[in-house]
């Protein structure tokens, strides 16, 4: 019983992330997503910081910020 518990709890874990809204800067060389709109890899952005479906965000080529690995 413990053991279906924790994989539901990853499995949830893992299914509410891919449909997460992430931050990414709408600047021509981003190619990092971001999970907090504050995130310290945001803070170099000169262009506006927008919201966007991880799943996008992957389908463009971007990758996790390394601040929140």
């Amino acid at each position: 019983m413990k053991t279906l518990s924790l994989l539901l709890f990853f499995f949830i874990n893992i299914t509410c992330k891919e449909n997460a809204t992430v931050y990414i800067c709408n600047g021509p060389g981003a190619k990092k997503y971001h999970y907090t709109s504050n995130c310290r890899g945001l803070s170099n952005c000169t262009y506006k910081i927008i919201k966007e479906e991880i799943e996008k965000a992957k389908k463009d080529g971007k990758t996790l910020c390394g601040w929140e690995k």
